[in-house]
């Protein structure tokens, strides 16, 4: 039997047991589960993964202005912006998981990873990483794997959805799952992958989903690219073997029952936070007076 992902210490066990990777457990799961195959699943991920390099690659290039006016071309002037606060990789880190999280608003392709409020995350740290290391897409579909074994362990004890957990559930999800992927690549061992994931959480716990006029837009484009340096903050903290202190499942626990108590003005309703200020109403506003359209009333005599 594969192991289904109950929770991380059990992850550890069971691998540790039967002498196998964290990636080949999660093609266990999916071929026992899912009736997968292990040819088509690499296929399906290397296809996935492509499809994130070519939403970093739209959102660089193309015009990417959204239809309420909210999102406009941000992570083109990011990118070519002449100052590197830290460092040009630092740059290129940010600019492209805002790059993937504007195609996304601006309605074009990306990978739900877990979700599309987070699509940028995933592709943002991947990519970067993979130019920084020199890492082949093989590996990159490894530590995209452990991604999916964290996402599921996570949905299990907590939740990926904003609705029911706020934006802890989906930025804060993606970043650990990123988190995770990077030590993984970086040849971390699974204490190192874990204690990755439990420092992410911990940074990310009681992040509210506030999106403005109910759009997957503001604050949720540039959350994609802080979420996408608290990846790479965790998984160095993680590599030094800094404990999180907290176990990687308590944090995971913790998740759930803040997004449980969460206020549902705060749970992706677009009544609270952000959404609520006076700006925010005002956008809002516009954007839903730009967007009806008044259809003839039927049942009107002529």
């Amino acid at each position: 039997m594969c192991y289904l992902f109950e929770d991380f210490k059990g992850w550890k066990a069971y691998c540790e047991l039967n002498n196998i990777s964290l990636p080949q457990s999660v093609i266990e799961y999916e071929v026992e589960q899912k009736n997968g195959e292990e040819g088509k699943i690499k296929i399906g991920l290397l296809h996935a993964y492509q499809v994130m390099k070519d939403a970093v690659k739209a959102g660089l290039e193309e015009d990417m202005v959204s239809r309420s006016g909210m999102i406009n071309n941000g992570a083109k002037k990011v990118f070519n912006y002449p100052l590197a606060v830290l460092s040009p990789e630092f740059q290129k880190l940010i600019s492209r998981a805002l790059a993937a999280k504007e195609v996304n608003s601006c309605m074009g392709r990306v990978v739900a990873a877990p979700t599309a409020g987070a699509s940028g995350i995933l592709p943002g740290t991947l990519v970067t990483l993979q130019e920084i290391h020199s890492l082949s897409d093989e590996q990159i579909i490894e530590g995209l794997l452990v991604g999916a074994g964290i996402a599921l362990i996570i949905e299990e004890k907590a939740s990926l959805a904003g609705a029911v957990g706020g934006c802890q559930a989906e930025t804060g999800s993606a970043a650990a799952m990123a988190a995770g992927a990077i030590v993984y690549c970086l040849r971390g061992n699974i204490d190192q992958i874990f204690n990755a994931v439990a420092i992410t959480i911990q940074c990310m716990l009681g992040l509210v989903c506030d999106p403005v006029a109910g759009l997957v837009e503001v604050p949720c484009v540039v959350r994609n690219a802080s979420a996408a340096a608290i990846s790479f903050s965790s998984s160095q903290i993680a590599l030094a073997n800094v404990s999180a202190v907290i176990p990687v499942d308590e944090c995971i626990e913790a998740m759930g029952e803040i997004g449980a108590s969460m206020e549902s003005r705060y749970k992706e309703t677009a009544m609270g936070g952000l959404a609520a200020t006076l700006t925010g109403q005002e956008i809002s506003n516009r954007v839903l007076i730009q967007d009806i359209e008044i259809l003839p009333d039927q049942d009107l005599e002529e």
